[in-house]
C-alpha cells in the first residue's frame, strides 16, 4: 500500500464531490460512506489489521477514516437531494468534512512514520 498515494486519493475527494455538485450527479451514498471499499480501507480492514492493528497509530488511521467517509457520505447524501449549495458549504474551511480530510491524512502519514518501509 502507497499510504501517501492513499492520502493523496482521499483529499481529491473534494474534487469528486465538487464534481457532482457541477454535473449534478447522483453517488452512492452507501459506498462513499463506507470505510472499507476503497483501496485504503481494504487494506486496514485486511493485511494492516492482521500486521498492526496493536499499533496506536493504526487504530487512529481506522478511526479518522471511517469518520472521513461518514462526512463524504454526507455530502454525497446533500448531493442526491439536489441540496448543490448545502452540499457546497459542507465541503468548506473549518467544516466537519474538511477536518476529517485534514485528520486522515495526517493519520495516514502518521502510520507511515510509524511502520516504515514494511508498508
Amino acid at each position: 500500500m502507497d499510504l501517501n498515494q492513499a492520502a493523496q486519493a482521499h483529499a481529491e475527494w473534494k474534487v469528486k464531490l465538487r464534481m457532482a455538485i457541477a454535473k449534478k450527479d447522483q453517488l452512492d451514498v452507501r459506498t462513499v460512506s463506507a470505510d472499507n471499499c476503497c483501496p485504503l480501507g481494504q487494506w486496514l480492514h485486511g493485511e494492516a489489521k492482521t500486521r498492526w492493528s496493536q499499533l496506536p497509530a493504526y487504530r487512529d488511521v481506522v478511526t479518522k477514516h471511517a469518520s472521513f467517509h461518514r462526512e463524504a457520505g454526507a455530502v454525497a447524501a446533500a448531493i442526491n437531494q439536489g441540496l448543490y449549495s448545502k452540499a457546497e458549504g459542507m465541503l468548506g474551511a473549518g467544516t466537519p468534512y474538511a477536518n476529517a480530510t485534514s485528520a486522515v491524512g495526517s493519520a495516514i502519514l502518521g502510520l507511515k512514520k510509524e511502520v516504515g518501509s514494511t508498508v
